[in-house]
């Protein structure tokens, strides 16, 4: 059974490849992506959003990371810059002013994970939230702040999650959707669950079960068959970075960008 808000892609048949023809040649016109994350413990994530961001084609790329890591990161990661941190080395909400004048700067923004667990990086993502307007996505950790108390997301537009199916699952009890994202969904149900919460909420969602990676904006569904070198556990980073790429690169065809990303 197909819904005409569903579209089936795979690696070697695009859905909307003309999108890759109308891709800004000139660096200076790729775009701007600022990645945040890390602490003093962990900052894989946002290294590795950065990597996959230039992979991708960004024209400029900068990274924000906690002021903990200076000393350990030194003047090893291209374009790294430092922000108040906590006690423990997360990011603090004193770090606000410096995300959002960086933010302000980008043309999108990447919260890519490897917060930690800290009270005051919990205030500091919620206020990111709410006082930026830009295009924001988030993973990893980071989707578990914004998924555990979801108001300031539930209804910002320009905002994408890249998240796991237990994440999918917490965001739908925090928002008291109607009905449950299970495990056992079959293609069919998941489809249609994610259609009716985007259709119902604003935020986009990227998420991966049964070896798809499911792409969902403004009530619409793309499902695209995974490669097996891209089926793999640390796939959130990746694709949040290609896919905040690709979507500031083509802003006014979000579900066409976000679509095109993950075989990209």
């Amino acid at each position: 059974m197909e819904n005409g808000f569903w579209q089936r892609q795979n690696a070697g048949k695009p859905l909307f490849a003309e999108l890759a023809w109308s891709r800004p040649e000139n660096r200076q016109l790729a775009g701007k992506l600022l990645v945040v994350g890390g602490n003093l413990h962990g900052f894989a994530a946002p290294a590795e959003a950065y990597a996959e961001a230039v992979r991708a084609g960004i024209g400029t790329a900068r990274v924000l990371l906690p002021d903990a890591v200076q000393k350990i990161i030194g003047p090893v990661l291209e374009n790294g810059e430092f922000a108040p941190s906590t006690p423990s080395g997360s990011l603090s909400r004193k770090a606000l002013g410096d995300v959002l004048a960086a933010a302000n700067w980008a043309d999108g923004v990447l919260l890519a994970g490897d917060f930690g667990r800290n009270s005051e990086t919990a205030v500091l993502i919620e206020k990111v939230l709410a006082d930026f307007s830009g295009q924001l996505t988030l993973t990893k950790d980071a989707a578990d702040y914004a998924t555990s108390a979801p108001a300031a997301m539930l209804h910002r537009p320009n905002t994408l999650l890249v998240i796991s199916l237990s994440q999918l699952q917490r965001l739908g009890v925090a928002a008291k959707f109607a009905r449950p994202a299970t495990f056992s969904m079959d293609l069919l149900h998941t489809v249609e669950w994610l259609h009716d919460f985007t259709t119902q909420f604003a935020p986009h969602i990227i998420v991966k079960h049964l070896d798809q990676i499911f792409v969902a904006a403004n009530g619409r569904v793309s499902t695209t068959n995974l490669p097996d070198e891209n089926n793999q556990p640390i796939w959130r980073a990746r694709t949040a970075a290609h896919a905040s790429v690709w979507w500031l690169q083509q802003p006014r065809k979000s579900f066409e960008a976000l679509t095109a990303s993950i075989i990209a």
